[in-house]
């Protein structure tokens, strides 16, 4: 039986005092909920707050990038091993905006992810397809592609989730249907189980994410194959980010 996940990504929103507001609302509305991973994902400069905030709650802390090399002479970046010194349990990597912005690729995403396990970390594997892509057939190549070069080297994906993204969902309103979602997520974990065997695919927790709300959440994780979602907007409100906590 996989776990469910409901993870907040944040995004570029929320000052400390927005940031506290936001999780104090929440943890009376989560409070023991089981059967169910909660994550929320806040900006770099208020991880160690939001880890204060919620120690001893049923709430899970990650942070939404690192950098591969755990030390140096690397302006700007935050490495695994100091993730996880502020509070973290999980980081997510290669997410789209990412991809689209900041230039990440297939190989720099795989260089993070193995940084992040061998910090301990739980990394939330973002993969997904433009419009474009998905319009002229090409969804399942990319997919393929993405999780090969991502998953390049790595052994072991206990401390791995993946997390299917279209990328023309994504901040759009636009919602993949549960039919599209389903498809992609059985794809993607036939695509691991290809390369680490049915055993390994079968525990592989599979998230959703792409405009996800209260209501549409519910027909998009009755599908077999998608356990969770990875969740923006809905995620910066505490009541709603709880209703997506409750339908898992």
């Amino acid at each position: 039986m996989r776990t469910p996940v409901i993870a907040g990504n944040w995004k570029l929103f929320k000052k400390s005092a927005e940031a506290l507001q936001l999780v104090e609302g929440l943890i009376p509305l989560v409070k023991g909920k089981s059967g169910v991973e909660i994550v929320v994902a806040p900006v770099f400069t208020v991880l160690d707050r939001v880890a204060k905030a919620i120690s001893g709650t049923n709430i899970k802390l990650s942070a939404q990038d690192c950098y591969w090399e755990e030390e140096g002479a690397f302006t700007g970046e935050v490495s695994s091993g100091m993730l996880l010194d502020a509070g973290c349990s999980h980081v997510i990597i290669g997410h789209s905006e990412r991809r689209q912005y900041f230039g990440e690729t297939d190989a720099t995403v795989n260089k993070k992810i193995k940084a992040a396990l061998a910090a301990g970390l739980v990394a939330i594997f973002c993969i997904g397809e433009t419009l474009e892509e998905r319009e002229s057939g090409r969804t399942f190549d990319v997919l393929g592609t993405q999780i090969k070069g991502g998953l390049s080297g790595i052994d072991s994906l206990q401390n791995v989730i993946v997390a299917y993204e279209p990328v023309w969902a994504i901040g759009t309103g636009k919602t993949a249907s549960d039919a599209q979602a389903q498809e992609a997520h059985a794809f993607i974990r036939g695509e691991i189980a290809a390369l680490y065997g049915a055993d390994a695919a079968g525990k592989m927790r599979i998230l959703y994410g792409g405009s996800v709300k209260p209501e549409n959440v519910a027909g998009l994780i009755s599908q077999p194959d998608i356990d969770g979602a990875l969740v923006g907007g809905a995620s910066l409100k505490a009541d709603s980010f709880a209703a997506l906590v409750n339908a898992a």
